[in-house]
């Protein structure tokens, strides 16, 4: 898995942009489609706005959601809450090509089997790129160390157990591994031990369980020293 190491999170996140948008330019061109699939935490809300300031075919871009809290509608918890902040207004992506974890359905499971249905008929359950963060613990998406979760391999988005105060809907390892590119970001210096870890494709970690072919890490100087 190849790893590039900048200077400061802000830069990651600059690069991490061009990235995304290169990516998008050529899966247009191959596909006619793009879709991105998008973590939450600060390094990538600053991606995200960095993107909006590139050329990107914002017409054939699809944003999806790696994972999602449970919580109500427009709850700083919710990434889908940072998603809109940070792209709509500020870029000609249309308002329906966000497409949302449906958390706030009274039959979460259900929720969950639409949302892979959803992912089914965007791009046949392959998704192009998706974005990926390094928690303290070694979880990325939603996949915590001990959840059940963690074993699902007859679902595409699966319910989380209670982490940090709050229930999650996730993509499971089934689709990650699916995808044909992976962009992880990894910065702060309480992920280095962890990035090590996922270098080594540990799998005692459930972020080192996610398969590195085409995979690449984009990491700040703390996170990789």
């Amino acid at each position: 898995m190849r790893m590039e190491v900048f200077a400061d999170g802000e830069t990651v996140a600059s690069e991490a942009a061009k990235y995304v948008a290169a990516q998008a330019q050529q899966c247009v061109v191959l596909r006619g489609r793009f879709v991105f699939a998008v973590s939450g935490g600060k390094t990538p809300w600053v991606m995200l706005r960095d993107l909006t300031a590139l050329e990107l075919p914002w017409k054939d871009l699809h944003i999806v959601q790696v994972d999602e809290r449970i919580a109500p509608a427009g709850d700083p918890d919710r990434n889908l809450t940072h998603l809109q902040e940070c792209l709509l207004g500020h870029c000609p992506l249309p308002p329906e090509q966000i497409h949302a974890m449906p958390v706030n359905q009274v039959d979460l499971v259900e929720g969950a089997r639409q949302y892979s249905q959803l992912l089914q008929q965007l791009c046949g359950g392959v998704i192009d790129l998706v974005h990926l963060g390094l928690g303290p613990d070694g979880h990325t998406a939603s996949l915590v160390p001990g959840d059940g979760v963690l074993e699902v391999n007859d679902a595409d988005v699966a319910l989380t157990g209670v982490y940090q105060g709050r229930r999650r809907m996730t993509m499971t390892y089934p689709l990650l591994n699916r995808s044909r590119c992976i962009l992880w970001l990894v910065t702060g210096n309480d992920k280095a031990g962890m990035l090590k870890k996922l270098l080594q494709a540990d799998h005692g970690i459930p972020a080192g369980r996610v398969r590195q072919e085409q995979a690449v890490i984009y990491a700040d100087r703390t996170a990789a020293d």
